[in-house]
């Protein structure tokens, strides 16, 4: 009994120690978080107030304004921000239904030794840097939008256009909303189809109507990683966005502007009110991807609920 006493003592102190130390670690990575918004905030809220020393900018043209001339001191990011949803949405538009349909085949449909070959190429294509994407963006992508354009008698900038970028960021978040949907549809409990199909369902009514149901929690948690990575690519999109000064654009075949190729461009900088505008942008860019999450929570719960 007494043994008994010692090591249960003994396994709670270890427990104890387990559990700081994991807190330890939590408060650590939540520090680095929290040290990076207000490094962040404090950068970018500077310019907008009273006394800054290289002159205050207002706020609402910033936000609002349709020009962003950084050599005639001009900052307004209101056009950049509509063009960044565009972009970022068309690309989710686009790569969402093609990731959750070829998840819905590797894991429900394929055979399995085809279905290890689809997804260890899905895990390659997560892995590629994005400046590979770029390279390859530049040299395909605008190439295709060049001849699609002619084909509408509509010139480009060397098919560097708004189109480029849909097209480019569907490429990019594919595997990963993908490889999210692959670990969403094989958690769906076994017994749920099992049950669907003995009512009468068929194959394919209980993969769409049950398993993907079953599933929206993850594949929804793929989009929003995968929306998150298009706001927040800046180097590949900027070898074939172009760099529009004005704004907003509409035409596909037009050149556009992101917050993030906003904040890439003369990064040569490290002082002054160019450097500090750009901390301004990346506080907007992170307004907008909050922004962007909410909505698609919104849209999650409503999936299966209609």
């Amino acid at each position: 009994m007494q043994v008994n006493k010692k090591y249960i003592k003994k396994n709670k102190t270890i427990d104890s120690i387990y559990k700081y130390f994991f807190m330890a670690m939590a408060i650590l990575a939540s520090s680095f978080i929290v040290l990076l918004v207000l490094f962040v905030f404090t950068k970018g809220i500077s310019p907008f107030l009273s006394g800054y020393e290289y002159g205050q900018v207002n706020f609402f043209d910033f936000l609002f304004g349709l020009t962003y001339r950084q050599d005639k001191g001009i900052y307004g990011v209101g056009f950049i921000i509509i063009n960044t949803f565009i972009s970022a949405f068309a690309a989710l538009i686009i790569s969402f239904p093609i990731s959750v349909l070829t998840a819905l085949f590797i894991v429900k449909i394929a055979p399995k030794n085809l279905s290890k070959v689809m997804q260890t190429i899905v895990e390659l294509l997560a892995s590629i840097p994005s400046i590979v994407y770029g390279v390859f963006a530049g040299g395909v992508i605008t190439g295709i939008v060049k001849d699609l354009a002619l084909l509408f008698g509509v010139s480009t900038a060397g098919g560097s256009s708004l189109l480029a970028v849909v097209i480019l960021l569907a490429i990019m978040i594919f595997p990963t909303i993908t490889s999210l949907s692959i670990s969403a549809i094989q958690a769906v409990d076994k017994d749920l189809e099992q049950a669907s199909l003995a009512l009468g369902a068929t194959k394919t009514q209980t993969n769409f109507k049950i398993v993907l149901i079953a599933a929206k929690s993850g594949i929804f948690a793929g989009a929003i990683l995968g929306i998150g990575r298009a706001f927040g690519e800046a180097t590949a999109v900027a070898m074939v966005a172009g760099n529009k000064l004005f704004g907003p654009t509409f035409n596909p075949f037009d050149i556009t502007r992101t917050l993030t190729t906003t904040m890439l461009a003369g990064l040569k900088e490290t002082s002054g009110l160019d450097y500090d505008i750009r901390f301004s942008v990346g506080l907007v860019l992170m307004v907008v991807i909050f922004v962007s999450n909410y909505i698609l929570n919104l849209v999650k719960k409503k999936v299966g609920n209609m």
